[in-house]
């Protein structure tokens, strides 16, 4: 591979590694600050995807949308949605102490991705949705896209990070934490717990959509296999927990390593004989496993450690 492949490749890979920590910062508003145990990530990226798509894309006779709307109007119709839908899944759900809450959660996502799966009318089911557009395509040529994308996306990523950074230092994220520490003392101290944990899952999802939205540009194609539990729920915790929770600079830096991981398996797994390759994602997913087991013995609160 030539110098302008590598860095062709890199910006490819930076691209899905900064959507993905955009995911990552919105499950640390979730878990690292308020310690909402969200296994159902992969409602919310792939809500924030599937509607980025339906907005944006063409016209289809295949299924619902292809509206072809500006691609700032996609991001915010996922946002609004991501939001009810967190709402939604909020009421029943946030009631629940500690793992029943993940349980839940990922229950209530894999329905919603067999929604997906088996009703075409909404994105295409099986056959997935496609024809997303590239922001920014029709004034940039095809060799300098990517990277005219990674600074987009890259962009999007830092005003993010700001944000959060911002809104956790606020006396309503001290609540947040205080929640996370003990909220027994939370709710004694006048808080109403349940009203502060919405409306942290409710930020945590609408952050995750974002990611999703740009996720969609980035690949164009969309499959409801896509955002099945080990890359969409999986893979976004292990990015956060690599990074040290509740701190957002690690959520990014842990996006980056664990998908970095990930990436360079993808080369050892073509010499591999075609029964195990087509089991590709569960062997990087062994990759990460030991990414963590060093990280246990080496640094156990992640690689930043926690705020």
């Amino acid at each position: 591979m030539n110098v302008s492949g590598l860095l062709g490749y890199f910006a490819t890979f930076a691209i899905a590694a900064g959507a993905y920590s955009i995911a990552s910062l919105g499950l640390n508003v979730q878990f690292g600050y308020t310690g909402l145990y969200n296994f159902g990530i992969a409602a919310f990226f792939a809500t924030g995807a599937y509607v980025e798509g339906i907005i944006t894309g063409g016209p289809s006779m295949e299924h619902l949308g292809g509206f072809d709307l500006p691609v700032l109007v996609g991001v915010i119709a996922a946002m609004v949605v991501s939001a009810i839908l967190a709402y939604i899944i909020g009421i029943p759900t946030l009631r629940l102490k500690g793992e029943f809450l993940g349980i839940s959660s990922l229950g209530i996502a894999e329905t919603i991705r067999l929604i997906i799966t088996n009703e075409k009318w909404l994105a295409g089911g099986v056959w997935g949705l496609g024809d997303i557009p590239r922001p920014l395509g029709n004034l940039v040529g095809p060799k300098t896209y990517n990277w005219v994308y990674l600074g987009l996306v890259l962009a999007v990523v830092g005003i993010i990070y700001f944000l959060v950074q911002k809104i956790v230092k606020s006396p309503w994220g001290r609540v947040l934490k205080a929640i996370r520490e003990d909220e027994g003392v939370a709710a004694a101290m006048g808080k109403n717990v349940y009203k502060y944990k919405m409306q942290s899952l409710i930020l945590g999802s609408v952050i995750m959509a974002v990611g999703g939205a740009f996720y969609a540009h980035y690949v164009g194609y969309l499959s409801p296999e896509s955002f099945r539990p080990l890359m969409g729920t999986f893979i976004i915790w292990a990015m956060l927990m690599a990074g040290g929770k509740g701190n957002n600079k690690g959520a990014i830096l842990g996006a980056f390593v664990v998908w970095g991981v990930w990436t360079f398996t993808e080369f050892f797994v073509n010499y591999l004989p075609s029964g195990l390759a087509s089991r590709a994602g569960y062997i990087n997913a062994i990759f990460i496993a030991i990414l963590f087991q060093v990280l246990i013995r080496i640094r156990p609160q992640g690689i930043l450690g926690g705020e």
